[in-house]
């Protein structure tokens, strides 16, 4: 196991680049399952996660070449119908395989997903979806059985409990391609991510219309015969945690290769707090160094402050004066890293699913353990900021959803290495 030592203190600059969206790359790889033609995919980052689903697909029948981030992907005939327990215990997206396979081939086997441990992500919305397509689905020890000889398009609502669900629309959208006639998704979710999925099925030859709001069509086709090359977004999470690592050491870093319309929400908090952030030609420059205020922020969907955002202001605003709130309402248990950044000096309080934040003068270097992905990337934008020494334990959590994370924050400036424990 690896571990993070950061000595903090230190004002960030320079000019780092975005790489891919992971919550894109996962879904079109597992899409790439639809066409047996070759589909080259560029920008998909060089993530844990993106290599558990290339295995996931390579057990499936998928040949892969990955080089410099362009994967050559191609899947002549599926050997395999299965997502097996010890490839999607590691990452909870392998369950993007289930649409594609029930779509290609009619039936699936795959296991209930693992991934972040921030609470209860159920998959009723999945199993709802692809029922009213005329899927068969039985849960039984541990696995997801789903068959159906005949997909047929029909409306499907995926209104859940706390609102839209990104996974139960891509879902839902790879298996209507070859569902007949059209399918109606309402309720669907928004994010950018869903959108380029949509894309990149057009391109492979689907006919689907309404990606980006909250009702999607889609005429059912069968086979999608185009091969394509296609480039994903960049990643919006990653581009605003580098844009809270410029505000929380007071530096100055210029963010390139970002969609600016896919960052409003975030760049909107940050001119609330107080934050210079500068539009350029090819990305956007933070400037940390003005005098920061208390703000507060409520989670929503797409277009609303993204869950994955959270955590990195929170600890942003552990170190502004005055009282900050954070509401959470997409996932339970998602304030994890509070305890973590009590323990560098923090005076956080949760009281359900809000968090009250008093903010200190400043953070204090200490020994802290990563509980999920984005947790674990607020905790060393913590020790950045610190005073004295951080050490960030079980830092795999990283390794899955930031591409080169400690490398690109030492051309920033930081001192942050990487070692075994």
């Amino acid at each position: 196991m690896e571990r993070f030592v950061i000595d903090g203190g230190r004002r960030l600059s320079g000019e780092v680049k975005i790489s891919g969206a992971k919550n894109s790359a996962l879904p079109i790889i597992a899409a790439s399952l639809l066409t047996d033609r070759e589909v080259v995919l560029e920008n998909i980052p060089r993530l844990n996660d993106v290599d558990t689903m290339l295995q996931l697909v390579k057990s499936i029948g998928s040949k892969i070449n990955f080089t410099n981030n362009i994967l050559h992907i191609q899947t002549p005939k599926l050997k395999s119908f299965e997502a097996p327990y010890d490839i999607v215990r590691k990452m909870r997206a392998s369950y993007y395989v289930l649409g594609p396979l029930i779509a290609r081939a009619g039936r699936a086997r795959v296991s209930l997903p693992g991934g972040c441990a921030i609470g209860p992500r159920p998959i009723d919305l999945h199993i709802k979806g692809l029922k009213a397509l005329g899927v068969r689905i039985e849960v039984k020890a541990g696995y997801i059985n789903a068959e159906s000889r005949h997909l047929r398009g029909n409306r499907v609502d995926l209104q859940g409990p706390k609102g839209t669900s990104v996974g139960a629309t891509i879902n839902v959208m790879l298996a209507a391609t070859a569902a007949k006639g059209t399918t109606e998704i309402t309720s669907a979710a928004c994010e950018p991510e869903v959108v380029d999925v949509a894309n990149f099925l057009n391109h492979l030859g689907a006919k689907i219309s309404g990606q980006g709001t909250h009702t999607i069509i889609i005429k059912g086709q069968k086979p999608l015969n185009r091969g394509q090359r296609y480039r994903i977004i960049p990643d919006r999470i990653e581009a605003g945690t580098f844009a809270v690592a410029g505000a929380i050491t007071r530096g100055r870093i210029r963010i390139t290769g970002c969609n600016l319309e896919h960052l409003t929400a975030v760049l909107d908090k940050f001119n609330e707090i107080g934050v210079v952030v500068k539009v350029m030609d090819d990305g956007l420059l933070v400037d940390g160094a003005g005098r920061k205020r208390a703000t507060n922020i409520f989670v929503a969907p797409y277009p609303g402050f993204p869950t994955d955002m959270q955590a990195q202001f929170m600890a942003l605003l552990s170190i502004i004066p005055g009282t900050s709130t954070i509401k959470e309402t997409i996932f339970e248990n998602r304030f994890m890293q509070a305890v973590e950044l009590m323990r560098m000096g923090a005076d956080i309080t949760i009281e359900g699913d809000t968090a009250v934040i008093n903010g200190v003068r400043k953070f204090s270097g200490a020994y802290v353990m990563a509980s999920d992905l984005r947790a674990s990337a607020a905790l060393v934008l913590a020790g950045l900021a610190a005073k004295g020494r951080t050490v960030v334990r079980r830092i795999y959590h990283l390794d899955r959803g930031y591409e080169k994370f400690e490398v690109k924050l030492r051309r920033l400036g930081a001192r942050i290495r990487r070692e075994s424990e």
